[in-house]
C-alpha cells in the first residue's frame, strides 16, 4: 500500500528569539542559528483539513533574510538548463543557475497550491480561488513575466457507490481543479530565458478520491502503437490511478488529458514558429501528473519543441518501457528527491539494473535472477526510474528540527533543500537560511 501525502505539518522552525554561534561548515565560517528542537507533537494542530494545504507558512522571522534573487541571462544556453545534455555536469556541485530555475519553476507549483480551495466546507472546495487574470499575483508572484491561458482539472474514474450519496459532498468530489497552464509574455523575460516559455504547474494530491485514485498502485498498459508489437508485460506501463486521473473526464467536462491537448496544440499554432519550451512541473500526484503529460504531449504532437519535466517528490510512475519511450522521444526528466522522503520510493519494486539510481538503497531486485525477476514483472508491480535524479536529504539542513514523514514530503521542504545543496561533498551551504515562501496568502 503506498502512502501519496499531500498535506503539512506546522512549521517547525520556532519564530521565537535564540541564540547564535560561529561555526565551521563546508569550509565556510559564518553564523548558524542554535534553534530550540520542539517536537511537532507538542504542538496544538490545527483543524486536520487545514493539513491538507502544504503550502500553509508561518511569518518569515525577522532573522531569516531573503533569498537572493539575481536572474541571469541564460540566452544561447537555455537547452543546457532545459536538459538537452541530461543535466552532464550540471547537477554536482549543483549548477547556481540551474538552481534559480529550479526553484522558480518551484514557485509556480506553489502558486497552484495556494490557488486551490482546500475548505471542505466551502461551496467551491475543490477549484480555483482565483481567475486567469489575477492567479499569480494573488498568490504572492506578481511579476513572472507570465500570464495564465488555461485552467486544468483532473477527474477521478473510481466508481462510486450509490451509499456514498449520503456522505458530505466533498467526499465525492470527482472532478477538481489540478493546476494551470502559463506562458511567458514578456519581453524582457523572453530575452533572459532565451526563447518563449510555456509552464504547465500541478499541485499534488487534496481530495479524497486523488488519494484513493494513488493507492491503485498496479500498472495498467498505455495505448501506444508499439504496445500490440510487443510481448504482453512488456510494452509501456503506467501505475493505474494516475492515468485515471490523467484520461478520466465527466459528460460535463474534458478529462486533463484533452484539456492539455487543446491548450498545448492552440500554443504551438500561435508560437510554434519561434523559439519555444514546455515545462512541466509538479508535486507529489501533480510529479506524476507532469511526467504523463510529457509523455502525451511528445506522442501527441509530432513536432512538439523541447519538453521538460521538473518533478518535486514524485512517486514512481511506469515501467522500464515507459522510460524507454520517454527517452526515445526525448522528454527531459529532472526529478528533485528528497532521500528521507517515503513518497519517492513509492509504489512497487525498481528492477531496473541499467538505472543510475537503481543501485542505491531503494526496494529493488536488479541483482537477482532473472526468472526471480520475471515473477515480479508479472505481478505489476515492476517500475522504472526515469530521468535524471538530484538527489537531497532533510538530514543534512542545520534548519530542519523534525525529520518525519509529512515534514519531508512538503514542497517547502524541498525549495528549502535546493536553495541549500551544493554537492555531495558539501551537501548544505553554509551562508543558505531556510527557504520559506516570501509571499504571503
Amino acid at each position: 500500500m503506498r502512502l501519496s501525502l499531500g498535506f503539512a505539518l506546522p512549521s517547525t522552525l520556532p519564530s521565537t528569539s535564540s541564540s547564535t554561534h560561529s561555526t565551521l561548515r563546508c569550509c565556510t565560517l559564518t553564523q548558524l542559528i542554535n534553534l530550540n528542537r520542539k517536537s511537532i507533537e507538542n504542538q496544538p494542530l490545527k483543524k486536520w483539513e487545514r493539513l491538507l494545504d502544504p503550502v500553509d507558512i508561518e511569518p518569515i522571522p525577522s532573522w531569516i533574510p531573503a533569498p537572493a534573487r539575481r536572474p541571469v541571462k541564460l540566452g544561447n544556453r537555455w537547452m543546457e538548463y532545459q536538459g538537452v545534455r541530461n543535466w552532464e555536469g550540471m547537477l554536482d556541485p549543483l549548477d547556481d543557475n540551474l538552481r534559480e530555475e529550479i526553484l522558480r519553476y518551484g514557485h509556480f507549483v506553489e502558486a497552484a497550491y495556494k490557488s486551490f480551495d482546500f475548505d471542505p466546507s466551502s461551496p467551491a472546495y475543490a477549484t480555483c480561488r482565483f481567475p486567469k487574470s489575477t492567479l499569480l499575483e494573488r498568490s504572492g508572484l506578481p511579476e513572472t513575466g507570465y500570464r495564465l491561458t488555461k485552467h486544468l482539472r483532473a477527474t477521478s474514474g473510481i466508481q462510486l457507490p450509490r451509499w456514498i450519496e449520503k456522505a458530505p459532498s466533498w467526499v465525492a468530489t470527482q472532478s477538481s481543479w489540478i493546476g494551470y497552464v502559463a506562458v511567458c509574455h514578456d519581453k524582457d523575460e523572453i530575452t533572459r530565458l532565451g526563447r518563449r516559455d510555456v509552464v504547465i504547474a500541478f499541485r499534488g494530491t487534496a481530495t479524497c478520491l486523488e488519494w484513493l485514485e494513488n493507492l491503485r498502485a498496479t500498472l495498467d498498459h498505455l495505448p501506444n502503437i508499439d504496445s500490440d508489437k510487443s510481448p504482453k508485460g512488456h510494452g509501456p506501463m503506467v501505475e493505474s490511478g494516475f492515468w485515471s486521473l490523467y484520461t478520466s473526464g465527466t459528460t460535463m467536462g474534458l478529462s486533463l488529458q484533452d484539456m492539455v491537448r487543446e491548450e498545448i496544440k492552440r500554443l504551438l499554432q500561435s508560437y510554434g514558429d519561434e523559439p519555444l519550451s514546455l515545462t512541466i512541473t509538479g508535486h507529489s500526484l501533480g510529479a506524476a501528473l507532469a511526467i504523463l503529460s510529457a509523455y502525451d504531449i511528445k506522442t501527441t504532437f509530432k513536432c512538439a519543441p523541447l519538453v521538460t519535466v521538473i518533478s518535486f517528490g514524485g512517486p514512481r510512475v511506469g515501467n522500464r518501457s515507459f522510460r524507454q519511450h520517454l527517452e526515445k522521444q526525448g522528454t527531459k526528466v529532472l526529478r528533485i528527491v528528497n532521500s528521507d522522503d517515503l513518497i519517492t520510493k513509492v509504489p512497487g519494486f525498481v528492477i531496473d539494473g541499467d538505472n543510475e539510481v537503481a543501485n542505491n538503497k531503494d526496494v529493488n531486485v536488479s541483482s537477482l535472477p532473472g526468472w526471480i525477476q520475471k515473477r515480479v514483472e508479472e505481478t505489476q508491480l515492476a517500475y522504472a526510474e526515469v530521468g535524471r535524479e538530484l538527489k537531497l536529504s532533510s538530514k543534512d539542513s542545520p534548519y530542519l528540527n523534525s525529520i518525519n514523514v509529512a515534514s519531508c514530503h512538503e514542497l517547502k521542504t524541498y525549495l528549502h533543500l535546493v536553495n541549500g545543496f551544493v554537492s555531495s561533498s558539501c551537501p548544505f551551504r553554509a551562508t543558505a537560511k531556510r527557504l520559506l515562501s516570501n509571499h504571503s496568502r
